[in-house]
């Protein structure tokens, strides 16, 4: 089979056009069952489907080598845009070999027309999953992260490779540890700054493509990409490591253009306990001017690297402090669309305010749940603490309510765990943070309720204490 330009697999791909047409008459055939052959791989099982392709675990039919299959779906395999951008992605991948970037290492045609390319098999999760799952990382966790991610992309540049959607969602964690081993993926609208003359470019005049909440603003009006589009998808990522969150955040659109376009980035210092030499970090990527960032990644990382070096850090101390646990969970029947995710927002930040009204200090946040911890003073139990303990319980069941109010209209159920443990804490009264100890725990203690609302045995126990015993 020829493979030395795309055009030669457009060409190729249309000669089984009746087809291509069937399989998009017919979905299913979208997703090809096991035993099902591409070219010497046998595919096994479906491990993820999106709106282009399917990603299918596979064993090569003689060498037992297993492998991953990525397949275009079938109806857009005679989409010469679609298609050539998949023969590029694997292309891109190939000639860049990286460490850091999945290696890609066969290329071919589905019988019914549609290309697939075979690469290594990875198992672990999306930096996207850790953030959802750990909430905030500090700046020096997440400098452990995106150093191989820099080292990918240094990569990339060099070979003239722009892949302008960095995200959390596109960099696989393979392995966890003091350095963690990553893979950066999904090249498919990646940049060729120095295309050959017969590799026209894909982007039509005016055609945005990207992630919203991570394109730089050159790439919502449609100007000259570089390196530079990179470097503020980096500066995204880093905000969205250390504060949980994007820099701009809005459902609308239009208006997360503008504030891409026009709003001054926020510190993350705003959200998240992060030295001013980090906040620098972040706003240098987020420049509206990308002449104004940092020239090179090997520069960002060089300035992350001193700015995530932490200063002698106050003692730390272990003590006993309340915990409440508060989860958000949707219906099995719950639609899964904008309007949902939305009210779950509302709600968990709902949660959050009453929470750090209260005095509680935010320890852990994720997508639908959140960790507020607030120390107490030592001593033994007292007439005091049990009177606090109480107006708490009775404070966070009114919380519970509010939140739970809010949930229903997407049938969606908010629960409330509360308990008395051990917290590891440091700093002074003014500026404590919660940096562990068996209350971050949340595994070996949280409870459900019928009515959203649990005290674990601990907490129970506080609150019946009687000084007259």
């Amino acid at each position: 089979m020829a493979a030395d330009s795309e055009s030669t697999f457009r060409i190729q791909a249309r000669a089984d056009l009746h087809a291509s047409e069937r399989a998009q008459s017919d979905p299913s055939r979208a997703q090809r069952g096991p035993g099902t052959l591409a070219g010497e791989y046998v595919l096994k099982a479906l491990l993820a489907s999106g709106g282009h392709g399917s990603v299918y675990e596979a064993e090569h039919r003689i060498l037992g080598r297993r492998a991953a299959v990525k397949v275009l779906h079938p109806h857009l395999a005679d989409q010469g845009e679609m298609l050539k951008r998949f023969v590029r992605e694997a292309r891109v991948v190939n000639q860049i070999r990286h460490p850091n970037i999945v290696d890609v290492y066969d290329f071919g045609l589905m019988p019914d027309g549609s290309p697939y390319y075979v690469m290594e098999l990875l198992t672990g999760r999306t930096l996207s999953q850790v953030v959802q799952e750990r909430g905030r990382l500090s700046s020096t966790r997440a400098l452990a992260y995106l150093e191989p991610v820099c080292g990918a992309l240094e990569a990339a540049h060099r070979a003239g490779v722009v892949h302008r959607d960095l995200k959390a969602s596109n960099i696989l964690v393979v392995e966890e540890g003091e350095r963690p081993r990553v893979k950066l993926l999904d090249f498919g609208i990646a940049k060729l700054l120095h295309a050959e003359p017969s590799q026209e470019g894909l982007t039509i005049a005016g055609q945005r493509l990207g992630t919203a909440h991570a394109m730089a603003p050159e790439q919502f009006r449609g100007g000259p990409i570089g390196p530079h589009t990179d470097i503020y998808a980096l500066g995204v990522l880093l905000h969205q490591l250390i504060t949980g969150r994007y820099p701009f955040q809005c459902e609308d659109r239009m208006e997360l253009e503008r504030l891409h376009l026009e709003a001054p980035a926020p510190r993350p210092s705003a959200l998240a306990a992060v030295s001013p030499a980090v906040d620098a970090v972040v706003l240098r990527c987020l420049e509206k001017d990308g002449s104004r960032r940092f020239g090179s990644v090997t520069a960002f990382l060089a300035a992350l690297s001193e700015a995530a070096e932490e200063p002698v850090q106050p003692t730390r101390r272990t003590r006993l402090a309340l915990a409440v646990h508060a989860e958000v969970v949707l219906a099995a029947s719950a639609q899964d669309d904008d309007a949902v995710y939305a009210v779950l927002a509302d709600v968990l930040d709902g949660l959050e305010q009453g929470l750090r009204g209260g005095g509680f200090l935010l320890a852990l946040q994720s997508g639908t749940s959140l960790l507020a911890v607030h120390p107490l003073d030592h001593g033994a139990p007292s007439a005091e603490r049990t009177e606090y303990l109480r107006e708490a319980e009775r404070t966070l069941r009114v919380l519970q309510d509010m939140a739970q109010k809010l949930a229903d209209p997407v049938n969606a159920r908010v629960h409330l765990c509360v308990h008395l443990g051990q917290a590891e804490t440091r700093g002074d009264a003014s500026e404590s943070e919660v940096v562990g100890g068996p209350v971050t725990d949340v595994g070996t203690w949280r409870l459900r309720t019928a009515d959203g609302f649990a005290l674990t045995p601990a907490a129970s126990l506080a609150l019946e204490f009687d000084e007259s015993d």
